[in-house]
Order: C-alpha cells, then structure tokens, then sequence
C-alpha cells in the first residue's frame, strides 16, 4: 500500500481532544489566563461542543471523575450481604487508585496544576468527598442495626479514603514513580485489621499496577504523609482549603 493511499491517523474522541487542548493551554499559559475560548479554538470545536461535555473550565481538569465515581457506586451497590462491607470499601478504592495509575503523566499533571490553583484545589476536595460520602452511605446500609453503625459507617470511610489518600499523594510526589497499588494495599491492611471481620485475611494485592520501583524504596510512603486537619464544621469551604495549604506547606 503507498503512502498517499494511507488511511489517516484516527483523531482522538472529541472529549480527550477538548482535555488535551486544555491541558496544554494550562501549561504554556496558566489556568487563569486560559479561556473557554481559547480551549475550543485550539481543539478545533465550537462552545457548544466543549459544554456538551462540561459544565464549566474547571470539569475539563477532572475528566475522569463522575465515570469513575459512577462505576465505584455500582461496584459497591452489587456487593452481595456475603461480602464483608469493609474489604468491599477498600476494593472500591482500589478501582479509584487504578483511574489514576492508568495514565501516570496526565495524572502527575493534573497533580501539579492543583497545587498551584487554590480553586481547583477546593474542587478536587469535593470531588474527595463524593467519593467518601458513597462509601459511608454503603456501609451505613451495611451497618444499620448494629451498635454506633452510623458512627462506624462514617469512621471506616474517613480510614479508607485516608489511607487512598496517603498512598496516591506520595506517588503523585513521587512523578508516578513506584508501584501505587502496592502502597495502597500496604495502607489499607491498618483499615482491614481494625475494622474488618475477625476471619477475614489481611488483603494482600488485587491486579497491581506495576509502575517502578518496588514498595519500601525512597519513593514509598513515609510515616509524616498522614495529614490530620481540625476545623469548624460550619467552616467556609475557602477557610479549610487555606488552612490545609498552610499544614502542607509547613510539611
């Protein structure tokens, strides 16, 4: 076959098109120097197109988001009452961990432009919390009944999303270097020995992503990366962004 007979390169779905555009833009000009406007006329759209797909500037840094959030929910829902509530939760966040190591570099992105735009990190602490708020609502069914189930309900998904947590900012640190689910799995065998079934194994771990160096190297979590913040509950959404960039940045 000659070249000008050639099938053209396939172009990338519509929606990585407007990321890509986006992310790009981000890094040669700045979030808050980019535009709407700009993001489509570099991906080739029109407004339409990029609002067909998200609501606002912001969703483009958090593609990923709703679908993983979606399919967690479901993941949890078809949980059968023979499967132990606690290992179904920390399953599930493995399944959030996995949407991250499938593609370290725009993860490792993503990771550096929150960290530079204090509203963007407000937006990826709600996101945080939707996912918290889907466990607890499980394990609340999972629980009713039993002594403080709603109180327990709402500790193990705080541990679980603590423990996701932990081991994906250290990787994120890291530049996608090392092996996350096997970090991951490392944190959440503390959630699984405390508050799991007396007879349930320690979990050891499930389809890992190997990504580097093995667990236990410089870029493995360390002991400080835990980060407790106390607040008002009352507080402004603002006032708590501001006072965890001081505790980071004090780290």
């Amino acid at each position: 076959m000659s070249a000008s007979s050639a099938a053209p390169a396939a172009k990338p779905p519509m929606r990585d098109a407007l990321v890509a555009a986006a992310f790009r833009l981000f890094s040669e000009h700045g979030y808050e120097q980019t535009t709407v406007d700009d993001i489509v006329a570099l991906a080739g759209v029109g407004r339409r197109s990029f609002f067909r797909y998200f609501p606002a500037k912001e969703d483009v840094v958090f593609p990923d988001h709703e679908r993983c959030l979606t399919e967690m929910t479901a993941f949890l829902t078809a949980g059968g009452e023979e499967c132990d509530p606690v290992r179904r939760v920390c399953d599930a966040a493995r399944m959030v961990l996995h949407m991250y190591a499938e593609n370290p570099a725009f993860s490792v992105q993503r990771y550096r432009l929150t960290r530079q735009v204090p509203g963007l990190r407000a937006s990826e602490l709600s996101v945080v919390w939707r996912y918290e708020r889907a466990m607890a609502g499980y394990l609340r069914g999972r629980l009713t009944g039993q002594p403080d189930g709603t109180l327990r309900a709402d500790v193990i998904a705080a541990a679980v999303v603590a423990a996701h947590n932990n081991a994906l900012r250290s990787w994120l640190r890291a530049d996608g270097r090392g092996d996350a689910v096997a970090a991951l799995d490392h944190a959440l065998a503390y959630v699984q020995r405390e508050f799991g079934r007396p007879d349930e194994p320690a979990p050891g771990p499930r389809d890992p992503v190997r990504l580097g160096s093995a667990p236990g190297d410089a870029d493995a979590p360390r002991p400080d990366d835990v980060l407790v913040l106390v607040t008002r509950r009352d507080a402004p959404l603002w006032r708590v962004v501001r006072e965890l960039e001081t505790a980071l940045d004090r780290g």
